[in-house]
């Protein structure tokens, strides 16, 4: 931690000790990369095959590799089922298996349940499972690390796309900036979700289509901030020393220009990842959103809907979408603070 504040400039110094000020982003930022960080490692947490296994002598890593249920001993070509006991005790008669801790995909279901699903927790299913016999702990790693993954890849697209604008609006102004108003203003009044719902209606929206639909009117959200601060800051005496020595527009956007905008905007990345999250989640609520099976937050509370006498579905879907958007604000809160400059450290 030394070693990162000694390759810090002074202000950017003083806006790392503001943000670590703020005892609730920082611990905030903690849990949530916590969080984040195991879910992106899922199919070693939760799996329905082995994350290695030896047989007769020679070492296998299902996890990685698809292997048939003849290399164990079985009778056919296809990809060995790990959980079919037959499978399992040929393995275990020549070698050893080792699970992960939860021993379900997001879409493996559990065909030895002793109710029928939806079935309440228990030492099995630690959280129970849907309405399809599916764990419901399993499907929420996998849909924690989509949701987060979605709303990071929308947030960075988004802000380039929408940093990349405001800077042109702002900079040449004039008529630049009168055509291009007018065409946000005509952009933003199409209305999204019924555009969302006609290109459901025709293609099965995944995760890149779902993303380039949601790119199409997320990067406004930007434009404005980026346009003020180049507008105001474009006729300032370092800005005009350096165009008459002769630099270059684009260096001057970029070098001059652009870190002063950075300021306001980086305040907002938070917020916006809270949005792109946000939207998802009601997407796949409402049906639209991923593709049917996909594991998802909105999936999960559409299901506790639908299944009222299941509280641990609703409930479920509840408390991780409440816990993670509260990370973010708290984030969102500190980041805007560590960029105030009115803010001081004591």
């Amino acid at each position: 931690m030394r070693k990162l504040q000694l390759n810090l400039s002074p202000i950017n110094q003083r806006r790392w000790e503001s943000f670590k000020a703020n005892r609730r982003g920082l611990w905030s930022l903690r849990i949530f990369l916590v969080m984040f960080l195991v879910t992106l490692c899922a199919e070693f947490i939760a799996n329905d095959k082995p994350l290695i296994l030896r047989y007769d002598g020679s070492l296998y890593a299902p996890v990685f590799f698809s292997y048939p249920e003849t290399a164990f001993g079985g009778d056919f070509e296809t990809e060995a089922d790990y959980r079919d006991p037959y499978v399992k005790k040929l393995i275990e008669d020549k070698g050893w298996i080792l699970w992960p801790p939860i021993k379900y995909s997001y879409n493996t279901i559990n065909l030895d349940l002793t109710v029928s699903a939806p079935a309440p927790p228990s030492g099995e299913n630690w959280l129970g499972t849907d309405d399809q016999g599916r764990d419901v702990l399993a499907r929420l790693i996998y849909g924690f690390r989509i949701s987060v993954l979605f709303g990071l890849s929308l947030t960075i697209f988004s802000s380039l796309i929408g940093i990349a604008a405001g800077a042109v609006q702002g900079y040449f102004g004039g008529w630049t900036d009168l055509l291009f108003q007018r065409f946000i203003e005509i952009w933003t009044s199409v209305p999204s979700l019924y555009l969302l719902i006609i290109i459901a209606s025709v293609i099965e929206p995944g995760f890149w289509i779902l993303l380039g639909i949601l790119l199409l009117f997320s990067w406004v959200s930007l434009v404005g901030v980026v346009r003020a601060e180049f507008l105001r800051a474009r006729n300032f005496e370092y800005v005009l020393a350096a165009r008459a020595l002769g630099v270059g527009t684009f260096t001057l956007m970029y070098r001059h220009l652009l870190p002063n905008a950075m300021v306001a905007t980086l305040t907002f990345l938070p917020f916006l990842l809270n949005a792109s999250i946000t939207t998802l989640t009601s997407l796949d609520f409402l049906g639209f959103g991923l593709p049917p099976g996909s594991p998802s937050l909105g999936e999960l509370l559409a299901q506790g809907k639908a299944n009222l006498q299941a509280p641990w579905l609703g409930l479920t879907g509840f408390f991780t979408i409440a816990f993670m958007l509260s990370l973010l604000i708290f984030i969102g809160e500190a980041v805007r603070d560590a960029f105030d400059p009115r803010n001081t450290i004591a």
